[in-house]
C-alpha cells in the first residue's frame, strides 16, 4: 500500500518535484536504483488528491541513454504556460560530458507535454549551460515561475561562482524569459557568500508573504526558508528557518486544497545501521506547513495521514502519571508497545517549573535500559534524538559509550520552550519516524537497530505529568 512513506520497490526516492493540476498533487521524483554500473536517472511519478491515497504512475521522464546529455535527469520544475501547454525543465548530466578541467557538465534541459503529462517531448535544441560567471559543472535544479508584476518568467538555479573562497561560492542564479524558450542572464537571486551551494530553490507567495526555499548543501544539509513582502527581497531569516533536520532533505512544496505541503526524502543509512553514514535518496515523506500570524511557518503531520492509521479509533488512556526526580534521572515504562508496523503515538505532558530535561522513550526494553530517546532540553531550547546505549567503543568501562557525541547532532531542532502543557507526536513505520513537537517543530529520523519495544517517558532534574497517551495502529 502506498502511503506517506513511499519508496519504489528495489529503488529509492531522490529529490521531489511537486506540481498541482486538476486537484491532484503530482509528485515527480528522481528514481535512484543504486545499481553499479549506473543505468542513468529517470523521473518517476506518483500523484494524490489528499496525501492519503496515492497512485504510482511509474516512469515519467526517461534517461536519455548513455550517450545523451541527459543520461541523468536531475531536479527541475513543471509549469503551465498561458496557452495551457505544460513545460518541464530539468538538469541534464552525463559523466562522459566534461569541461576543460575534467568535471562533468550540468545543463538546463526542456521537455513539453501536449497530452496532459502522459508523455514528454524533449526539446534538445533548447538546452543551455552555465553563463560565463558560473562554474559549468554546478548549474542545476531549474525552478521556473511567472512574475506577474513584471510579466516575465523567472528561472532560479543552484549555481556556483567561478571566483571566491572554494566553499562559499554558492549562489542562486537567475534567468528571465518572455516565452519560456529564450533565456537571458539576470542579477543573481541570492548571493550569500556562505555555502558550497543552495540546492532545489523554490519561490512562492502565500497571503502577504513571499517564501524562498532552498536546501543548504554545506555544513547543515537542511531545507531552509526565508521570507519577504516582495519577490525581490529583502529576504528575512526567521528565528527557526529550517523545515526539519538533516534526515529530511530537498523538500519542495505545492499548494493543494488551500493547504501547503512540503515533500522530500528521508535519507537511508549505510548498511541499514544506526551508526551508518547518511546516504543520498531514501523514502518519500510529506509535512504540512501552517502559516503563523507573523508569516513564519510551522510544520506538522497532515491530519488526514494520522486519521488513516489503524482502524480509525484512538486508543486513548488518561494517565495523570507524575514523574519526579529532584537530582537525577527517572523514567516510567508503559504497557503500550510498538513494532515495525505503521503506527502513531501522541503523548501529552505537563511540565513543571525548573525542570531541566524531559521526553519520550521509543522501542524501549522492559527496564528502559535500551531505547531511542526524544529529549526536550529546556535550558538549551532544543529537541534532540538520542539512543541508549550509544555506540559502544570497546570493552572497558570508559569505552562503554560514545559520550562525546551526546545525541544525533545533525538532527537537532531549535525550539522556544517553557513549562506548561506540551505534546509529542510520532508517526512510525519500519525504520522511519517523524516526530512533531506541539504541532509546529518536525524532526525526521531513522531507527534501524531496534524495531520494537515499549513506550516510555522520563524526566531529568524536575517534575512532569504524563497526562495521556493516544495510540493508533500497532
Amino acid at each position: 500500500m502506498i502511503n506517506n512513506f513511499f519508496k519504489p520497490e528495489n529503488a529509492f526516492v531522490g529529490d521531489v518535484i511537486p506540481f498541482e493540476k486538476d486537484g491532484y498533487a503530482y509528485l515527480y521524483f528522481l528514481y535512484e536504483d543504486r545499481k553499479v554500473p549506473k543505468t542513468g536517472m529517470p523521473w518517476h511519478l506518483i500523484r494524490t488528491k489528499d496525501y492519503v491515497n496515492y497512485e504510482y504512475m511509474g516512469e515519467a521522464l526517461p534517461s536519455g541513454g548513455q550517450y545523451k546529455d541527459d543520461f541523468n535527469c536531475y531536479t527541475g520544475s513543471v509549469v503551465t504556460d498561458h496557452k495551457g501547454l505544460i513545460h518541464l525543465f530539468y538538469t541534464g548530466n552525463n559523466p562522459r560530458t566534461m569541461d576543460a578541467n575534467g568535471k562533468s557538465l550540468q545543463l538546463v534541459m526542456h521537455a513539453i507535454s501536449d497530452d496532459n503529462m502522459k508523455t514528454w517531448q524533449k526539446q534538445e535544441n533548447m538546452t543551455f549551460g552555465a553563463f560565463d560567471n558560473y562554474e559549468p559543472y554546478d548549474w542545476r535544479d531549474p525552478y521556473v515561475f511567472y512574475d506577474e508584476d513584471n510579466c516575465i518568467w523567472r528561472m532560479l538555479l543552484a549555481a556556483r561562482k567561478k571566483t571566491g573562497p572554494e566553499r562559499r561560492r554558492g549562489v542562486t542564479a537567475q534567468c528571465i524569459s518572455k516565452d519560456l524558450i529564450h533565456w537571458e542572464e539576470a542579477t543573481p537571486f541570492w548571493n550569500p557568500n556562505k555555502y558550497i551551494a543552495m540546492e532545489c530553490p523554490e519561490v512562492f507567495k502565500w497571503g502577504d508573504w513571499w517564501y524562498f526555499i532552498y536546501s543548504e548543501f554545506s555544513d547543515g544539509f537542511t531545507t531552509q526558508y526565508k521570507m519577504s513582502k516582495s519577490v525581490d527581497g529583502p529576504w528575512l531569516t526567521p528565528k527557526f528557518n529550517s523545515i526539519d533536520g538533516r534526515a529530511f532533505y530537498a523538500s519542495k512544496s505545492v499548494f493543494l486544497n488551500n493547504r501547503r505541503y512540503f515533500t522530500g526524502w528521508i535519507s537511508t543509512k549505510e548498511n541499514q545501521n544506526d551508526d551508518g553514514l547518511w546516504q543520498w535518496a531514501g523514502t518519500m515523506s510529506t509535512l504540512e506547513a501552517t502559516q503563523n500570524e507573523d508569516g513564519t511557518l510551522s510544520f506538522k503531520l497532515p491530519d488526514e495521514v494520522i486519521q488513516n492509521i489503524g482502524d480509525g479509533d484512538d486508543k486513548e488512556i488518561q494517565l495523570g502519571t507524575k514523574i519526579q526526580q529532584a537530582n537525577g534521572y527517572k523514567d516510567i515504562i508503559f504497557d503500550q508497545t510498538t513494532n515495525s508496523e505503521r503506527n502513531y503515538l501522541k503523548l501529552t505532558f505537563n511540565i513543571f517549573e525548573n525542570t531541566r530535561d524531559w521526553g519520550m522513550l521509543l522501542r524501549a526494553t522492559d527496564d528502559g535500559n535500551e531505547s531511542y530517546v526524544i529529549r526536550v532540553e529546556m535550558n538549551r531550547n532544543r529537541m534532540v534524538f538520542d539512543r541508549w546505549p550509544r555506540k559502544r567503543l570497546g570493552s572497558e568501562q570508559w569505552q562503554e559509550s560514545s559520550g562525546d557525541v551526546p545525541f544525533y547532532i545533525e538532527l537537532e531542532r531549535p525550539i522556544d520552550i517553557d513549562n506548561g502543557q506540551h505534546v509529542i507526536e510520532v508517526l512510525q513505520e519500519g525504520t522511519l519516524a517523524v516526530i512533531v513537537l506541539d504541532g509546529k517543530t518536525a524532526m525526521s529520523v531513522r531507527m534501524y537497530n531496534r524495531m520494537s519495544g515499549h513506550v516510555g517517558a522520563f524526566v531529568d532534574d524536575g517534575t512532569i505529568d504524563v497526562l495521556s497517551i493516544v495510540q493508533r495502529g500497532a
